[in-house]
């Protein structure tokens, strides 16, 4: 994987380059000495100040996002198709969700830790997210993030059924705190944090022999019903319900990781409703929040209700459920649910699959507005991303498939948005492969 990080060694020493102006000149000279140098010192603030995840950064400055559209430090706009890895489902600056902002910021922010004190933003919004999901998953409890869901559903697992071991999948991704990286499906990534989670089985995704493996042991097996990092990978439903089956003849408890596939971006509410299962536990995350932190794993309250005793506070957060958090994504749900844009995603997944036909275009795997066009390898696919960025299309790779370029857009795209953008790739296409 060391690819991925290639880049010229001048070039990034350049802009790491230590920023030469001290606290004190800052004084001496005030602010506006310090703001003028915005356009050349930004991006070097950025990267000596600002923890970075990898050693090539993409940099592209953001001066304001609305609607599809990213701008950069210099006004300009770039058609986003990663939609902030698909958190930004109704679009960036919706009116709708900023309102819904606005009014719970002016009633009140943090008051207390999570669940302990009634708060309206909560309760509505579970209220919400209930009478969309069956019967089975009515219980919410909100985190700050998807991979905080996945810590507390595997708690919340080895809770219910007193079992330790816990089944996840190659090329998948939960997060990346220590629990959530124990399930991650790569080794590259997990090699350098060993020992990670002990009794945690990686299986090959859609393979039935993997039934063989869940028995009175297992605790669960948490899957995505849609691998997002594997190049938009979708496996075969009875797959999904032949593992529905043997979890339920085992007492094995099944999770669905719907952080990246929920909120209409496969073409329904949630993607376990194209499947024909039901989870015991429900990962939400991303576009949950409506553009604002939040994340959730849902059960039923019964299941739910063991986190409460022996021992008490058995999962505990302080910002989980934020308040303006939860403002946001009713809003974003309940604007989601108004605009009908979930009928809305079929079309334009076709629409986007008609006009993106390039010989260099290996394949395209997608299942709604989340899609990836497949090239011969990662430097081609690298190249044609930057390529698409220059001429203002913003766009990036998958984790577990480093040579597919990402296409994620806020729902609310338009039909001749997604002209403009698919004109930008073939263009870019055209000037990186003839």
């Amino acid at each position: 994987m060391s690819e991925l990080c290639d880049k010229s060694k001048d070039n990034y020493q350049e802009c790491c380059r230590p920023l030469q102006i001290t606290f004190r000149q800052i004084v001496i000279f005030g602010s506006d000495y310090f703001f003028s140098l915005h356009t050349m010192t930004q991006r070097q603030l950025f990267l000596q100040h600002v923890a970075q995840t990898s050693e090539a950064p993409l940099c592209f400055e953001v001066s304001k996002a609305e609607g599809v559209y990213l701008y950069d430090q210099h006004g300009r706009p770039h058609i986003d198709l990663i939609g902030g890895i698909s958190v930004c489902n109704t679009g960036h600056g919706n009116p709708f969700v900023k309102d819904a902002i606005k009014k719970q910021v002016d009633e009140y922010l943090h008051v207390m830790v999570y669940g302990e004190v009634i708060q309206s933003p909560q309760v509505k919004y579970a209220t919400a997210l209930a009478a969309q999901l069956p019967a089975n998953l009515q219980s919410i409890y909100f985190t700050n993030s998807g991979t905080e869901a996945t810590e507390g559903a595997m708690k919340l697992a080895k809770r219910i059924t007193g079992r330790s071991k816990i089944i996840s999948f190659t090329n998948s991704y939960h997060g990346s705190t220590q629990g959530a990286l124990s399930v991650m499906g790569s080794e590259y990534w997990q090699q350098a944090f060993r020992p990670l989670l002990p009794d945690v089985y990686q299986l090959e995704y859609n393979q039935y022999d993997v039934l063989n493996f869940i028995d009175e042991k297992t605790a669960c097996i948490i899957l995505e019903p849609l691998q997002s990092e594997a190049g938009v990978f979708t496996p075969d439903n009875n797959w999904l319900k032949a593992i529905r089956q043997k979890c339920d003849a085992t007492g094995c408890l099944l999770i669905l990781d719907e952080i990246q596939t929920a909120f209409g971006r496969t073409g329904s509410l949630f993607r376990f409703q194209q499947c024909d299962i039901v989870p015991d536990i429900l990962l939400l995350g991303k576009a949950l929040g409506g553009g604002m932190p939040l994340g959730a794993f849902i059960s039923s309250k019964p299941k739910m209700d063991t986190l409460s005793f022996n021992p008490v506070l058995g999962h505990i957060t302080t910002f989980g459920g934020h308040p303006v958090c939860c403002a946001a994504g009713l809003a974003g749900l309940e604007f989601l649910l108004k605009e009908n844009l979930i009928d809305e995603v079929q079309f334009k997944e076709q629409l986007f699959t008609e006009l993106l036909q390039h010989p260099s275009i290996l394949k395209i795997s997608s299942c709604g507005l989340l899609m990836a066009l497949h090239f011969d390898s990662y430097e081609t696919n690298k190249k044609i991303i930057d390529t698409c960025i220059s001429k203002g299309a913003f766009t990036d790779w998958f984790l577990f498939a480093s040579h597919a370029l990402r296409i994620a857009p806020p729902l609310t795209i338009s039909e001749a948005e997604i002209r403009s953008a698919c004109h930008i790739i073939i263009e870019a296409i055209n000037e990186v492969t003839c």
